[in-house]
């Protein structure tokens, strides 16, 4: 089993996570969620979950997180589902970012699955 690393970034957390919901919403995401963990021992601080209608969108959008994040010195430590493209997770340590296809979403309800996390303010729509 690997071992996390403490961090990928200088960048404060809550500063990554509201850099990826403006990725998220430049390529026009749905349903964008900042969910914070700390208080659950979660396997990170915060999560972001929003969604896209379709794979080349989720996709876009997944892309748009990378590179802006890239732009704050941060790249992530792990991604899965890439190719797939209807669930990639960016796995930034301290953030991890879930881009859904939106019918992938609603089969896996992640918010209510950390329904206990409170919401954190994005300042996005």
């Amino acid at each position: 089993m690997t071992t996390r690393p403490a961090r990928v970034s200088s960048v404060p957390a809550l500063k990554l996570l509201r850099a990826c919901a403006e990725a998220a919403a430049s390529k026009k995401a749905e349903q964008i969620v900042g969910l914070d963990l700390r208080d659950l021992q979660g396997v990170a601080d915060y999560f972001l979950i929003c969604s896209g209608s379709s794979e080349p969108q989720v996709k876009a959008i997944a892309e748009a997180v990378e590179d802006q994040l890239r732009a704050l010195g941060a790249r992530p430590w792990h991604i899965e589902g890439r190719e797939g493209r209807r669930w990639v997770l960016l796995d930034y340590v301290d953030v991890v970012v879930h881009v859904f296809h939106e019918k992938v979403r609603e089969y896996y309800l992640l918010e209510r699955l950390w329904g206990d996390a409170r919401s954190v303010d994005l300042g996005v729509e």
